[in-house]
């Protein structure tokens, strides 16, 4: 086991041009293998050329929607790993337009899976899962077995597609692993707006001398993974068969308050500045309140730990938008 396995595999990846399938899509180039990247550039849904620039001549792009059957059954046969990472994130947007997120994250999702079924049973899949469905926490930090409590469409239709996964899994033999994620952030993520995560727009406010918004007092926590050891994690995951069909949490053993978050911002950046405003309703009531996860169970059957700080890593994606801001905003 080890990242190894993918020298000379053949590998796809939904959501290619997005913030993590980029991202990890430079790693296994270095590691050797034959990606094909899979995007729907659906301008709000975070795609970006620009991303794979620095590997833009070693990988095949496919400029398609995973809720067209067609275009999968083609692009999954002959794939060694398929990283399902494709999906719309924005929580607001769910409840804003249900049937679109549904089709994305729930439908599409069994689309992928039968034409893994009918056309490469023998495909190693992960795919990349959401603590959203949790809901509002019992206690912290959140483990596995956490009640499933989704408190926004998002969150229901991420846990349909979970379930998909294992009874593919269990039922039909399809290798697959679920990783549920936290706040991911690090160089190539959305920062138009924050409809992947807050940092983004945080990071785009601060750099433009606009002050980072707080929503109400500050206290809730939350848990950051810098993308890279997000990486490593998906790799491990595909690396092993150890974990197949379950599900397993990213996390971190620092939990930070959004103020304590904030003042990482303004020790990196003194001159920034922080406001408090109120919650907007339409977050508000979908907010899940303190999150911090549990991920014990990835390091103790795939030895993954997150290895870079949360200082650390805003520190690196700071210099990254500075350098590259056009390519966002």
């Amino acid at each position: 086991m080890g990242f190894n396995d993918f020298s000379n595999k053949k590998v796809l990846i939904t959501g290619g041009l997005g913030f993590i399938g980029s991202n990890l899509a430079i790693k296994l180039v270095a590691l050797g293998a034959d990606v094909t990247l899979i995007d729907s550039l659906i301008p709000t849904y975070g795609g970006n050329v620009w991303n794979v620039e620095p590997i833009k001549d070693k990988v095949r792009i496919n400029i398609s929607d995973v809720r067209d059957p067609y275009a999968i059954k083609h692009l999954i046969s002959g794939q060694h790993f398929l990283f399902n990472l494709a999906g719309q994130t924005s929580h607001v947007d769910s409840m804003e337009n249900p049937q679109t997120d549904l089709a994305i994250n729930a439908q599409a999702q069994l689309h992928i899976l039968e034409a893994c079924r009918h056309h490469n049973p023998d495909i190693k899949v992960v795919f990349a899962s959401t603590r959203q469905i949790y809901g509002r926490p019992i206690a912290i930090p959140v483990n596995e077995d956490h009640p499933l409590d989704p408190v926004d469409i998002n969150g229901i239709h991420k846990l349909a597609a979970e379930q998909y996964h294992r009874i593919y899994n269990n039922v039909y033999g399809i290798r697959a692993v679920i990783l549920r994620l936290t706040n991911t952030y690090g160089p190539r993520m959305r920062v138009v707006d924050a409809r992947q995560t807050f940092l983004g727009i945080w990071i785009r406010r601060l750099l433009e001398g606009h002050p980072i918004l707080v929503y109400g007092d500050g206290a809730q926590l939350r848990d950051y993974n810098y993308v890279d050891d997000v990486v490593d994690a998906l790799l491990l995951a595909a690396s092993s068969d150890l974990c197949d069909g379950e599900v397993l949490n990213l996390g971190s053993k620092e939990a930070f308050s959004l103020t304590e978050t904030a003042k990482v911002f303004l020790k990196l950046e003194p001159n920034g500045e922080v406001q408090y405003v109120p919650f907007p309703h339409d977050r508000l009531v979908i907010d899940i309140g303190d999150y911090q996860g549990d991920f014990s169970r990835i390091a103790s059957r795939l030895g993954w730990a997150p290895k870079v700080s949360f200082e650390e890593g805003l520190a690196r994606t700071i210099a990254y938008y500075k350098e590259y801001h056009d390519k966002y905003w």
